[in-house]
């Protein structure tokens, strides 16, 4: 049942814990009496997770009600000026023609508030994401087509002609070629508008009912699209190559979405735009400007505006110490909302536009999808932390640190097998090293509980909310406290933090993961003597540089991990952001070397879990396969978990349960001295 709460018991059987509802996104009406968000939940062969959409009472008075139900699910909703319900979803379509090649693509669907859901767009490329013009109703969309031919009938006859030739190769001639899991191409994304606004009574559309904003692009996108309050506007980021040495910039443009103009906005030398956000007069936006990053100095995010008419930009919120993200401007105009990590934490912060004050909107807790409502009272978010999963909330616009009211929604949380407390510790250098630490329930002096450190991917993030693929709870249920600290490189603490650990992540990282872990390895209520450290990503590569450095662990497992930093700097599916950091491996030959821990494999002692996914362009499989052989030649006792067909994360209900099933006997075998149990399914 998706709306049943969530218990201690379900964090210690791995197959409740899947089928646990999983909240995300948000949509708010503009009248702002309607709240949607997306419940995921597994599906019935239990192969996957499928989103429905659910409205939520803003006043938090009644229980939440399902609004949609297919097998393929339903995501991205948002709503037209008149009170359409707008989703994206693969479901069929029972107008669809036998042999429609774009059947099994993401379409455009309309759910009017009396009525059935019908489709609106499903183009040969499907429609990877959209907006709506909360005034005019105007709607702008994404997908994908080639670039040497028009839009619709002509990109559809050209699909065809590659598949009836067999044809599936793609011809590079710029870079980067992967995101992620996939590959980029043959396609380039198109940002299209539609000629009329949409709403409830809007009858079908079909290519002659858009507007292709981007004919000749061959750029890639690198942000949503955003449409102005009035519908007359579009503001998206693209990716352009700057130079060989230098790598990709990020501007924001500007097109009308009749198709009449179209220019660079906002570009620089030595800066990136993304995460624009109009003001209601549709005039000037709000937007992101990062700093791009070199081998000396990390990125950095810092908050503008800008008049769409004379190009004039203002900074804002100057000397605001974090990393402002996702910027939300009221529509009453008078205030903008932006998130941004600090000490462990994700909060809502309002910048007021006329005085130019910063407050903390939110006291605790991780939040996103951020809506203001149309009187600019209230604000709705969704908000996660270490002890609750993703909830809808609701805020006051203008209260500091808050708490906020929960308003109902699946997955509620009644439970859970521990508890939840911070740990600290002043480093060499003056800084002080925090971290949440889970402890499971009746650890006490007398029944001390083995520890796993953690070690949070990114690596320039934090810990600060929620995560159903690294939960903690799963661990603490079997007896197992779990440390997770933010060493230098974590944001939240301002920009020296980041700087502390940057293009050194072998130096500070890993003496500030060594001082807190000896903070958590000395209370009364931890055995020091069973210890394990996990990660993945750059948790993976301290994982493994700490197996290189010290044997004080009884066990390391490190997923989708660098290892051949040489190698992965060519291989990686943002070889540019790297080297950024980093260097180039030609030029910061010794920088390279002096980080990468492949070079020191005849040091490791600690026994090994090594995770891979084949599909992980971000840390290709290579740097898996390649440190599980070199632990195997020098005789470290190793285990390779390998997922064919999974990517950085480990995605499916099936997959995710055999990766804890796995990691479990592991440390089972390893950190309580028990014999090894091969899970059932491997």
């Amino acid at each position: 049942m998706t709306d049943r709460t969530i218990e201690a018991g379900d964090f210690a059987d791995l197959t409740s814990f899947n089928a646990v509802p999983r909240l995300g996104g948000l949509a708010l009406s503009p009248d702002g009496t309607r709240l949607v968000t997306v419940v995921s939940a597994l599906s019935p062969d239990g192969k996957s997770w499928q989103g429905a959409l659910w409205e939520v009472d803003p006043a938090g008075e009644r229980p939440a009600r399902r609004l949609t139900r297919s097998a393929k699910g339903e995501s991205s909703p948002a709503f037209t000026p008149d009170g359409g319900l707008l989703f994206l979803s693969a479901r069929p379509d029972v107008e669809a023609k036998p042999g429609d090649k774009a059947a099994d693509k993401a379409a455009l669907w309309l759910l009017p508030p009396s009525g059935e859901a019908r489709e609106l767009y499903r183009p040969a490329g499907g429609v990877a994401e959209f907006g709506v013009a909360r005034e005019d109703g105007t709607v702008v969309l994404v997908s994908g087509a080639h670039p040497s031919v028009g839009f619709g009938p002509s990109d559809e006859e050209h699909r065809k002609g590659r598949e009836d030739a067999g044809v599936t190769a793609i011809l590079y001639e710029s870079y980067p070629i992967r995101h992620w899991d996939s590959d980029l191409g043959p396609t380039f994304p198109r940002v299209l508008a539609t000629r009329s606004p949409v709403g409830v009574d809007s009858d079908r559309l079909d290519a002659d009912s858009v507007v292709d904003l981007t004919p000749a692009s061959w750029q890639r996108l690198d942000d949503s699209p955003v449409v102005s309050p009035d519908g007359r506007w579009v503001a998206y980021s693209e990716r352009v190559e700057v130079s060989a040495s230098y790598g990709p910039r990020i501007r924001l443009r500007l097109a009308a979405t009749d198709g009449s103009a179209d220019r660079v906005l906002l570009e620089g030398e030595g800066y990136s735009y993304f995460h624009p956000s109009f003001l209601p007069d549709s005039a000037s936006l709000v937007a992101i400007r990062e700093l791009d990053s070199t081998p000396d100095e990390p990125w950095h995010h810092e908050l503008i505006r800008v008049d769409l008419g004379s190009g004039e930009v203002t900074p804002l919120a100057e000397g605001f110490a974090e990393e402002p993200e996702r910027p939300v401007v009221s529509p009453t105009g008078d205030a903008v909302y932006f998130t941004s990590s600090h000490r462990g934490h994700q909060p809502i912060w309002r910048l007021d536009l006329a005085s130019g004050e910063v407050v903390r909107l939110t006291a605790s807790g991780g939040y996103s999808e951020v809506r203001v409502s149309p009187d600019g009272r209230a604000v709705y978010a969704v908000r996660g932390a270490f002890d609750s999963p993703p909830r809808p909330v609701r805020l006051d616009a203008s209260a500091v640190e808050q708490e906020a009211v929960v308003l109902p929604a699946p997955g509620a949380v009644s439970s859970l097998p521990g508890t939840l407390t911070e740990v600290d510790t002043v480093v060499e250098d003056g800084r002080t090293v925090r971290a949440w630490l889970v402890l499971p329930e009746g650890a006490s002096a007398d029944r001390p509980a083995p520890l796993l450190l953690w070690v949070h991917g990114g690596p320039v993030m934090s810990w600060s909310s929620w995560s159903w693929r690294w939960n903690p709870w799963l661990m603490a249920a079997r007896g197992y406290a779990v440390l997770l600290p933010d060493p230098a490189l974590s944001t939240g603490y301002g920009r020296d933090f980041v700087r502390a650990g940057w293009a050194s992540w072998g130096a500070k990282p890993y003496t500030d993961l060594m001082a807190i872990t000896d903070v958590a390895a000395r209370r009364a209520d931890v055995d020091e003597s069973r210890t394990a450290a996990m990660g993945g990503s750059f948790g993976g590569y301290m994982s493994n540089w700490i197996a290189t450095r010290t044997d004080r662990f009884s066990a390391i497992v490190t997923h989708a991990s660098l290892w051949h930093l040489d190698a992965f700097t060519g291989t990686t599916d943002d070889s540019y952001y790297w080297i950024r950091e980093m260097g180039d491996p030609l030029k910061q030959y010794e920088r390279v070397r002096a980080n990468s821990p492949h070079l020191r494999v005849a040091d490791i002692k600690t026994p090994m879990l090594v995770i891979h996914g084949d599909k992980d362009y971000r840390v290709p499989v290579t740097e898996g396969q390649r440190l599980y052989f070199d632990l195997v030649r020098h005789g470290v006792p190793a285990k390779f978990l390998y997922f064919p067909n999974e990517n950085h994360w480990i995605l499916t209900p099936g997959n995710a349960k055999v990766w804890y099933e796995t990691v479990l006997a592991f440390l089972t075998e390893h950190v309580l001295g028990e014999p090894w149990r091969r899970p059932e399914s491997l």
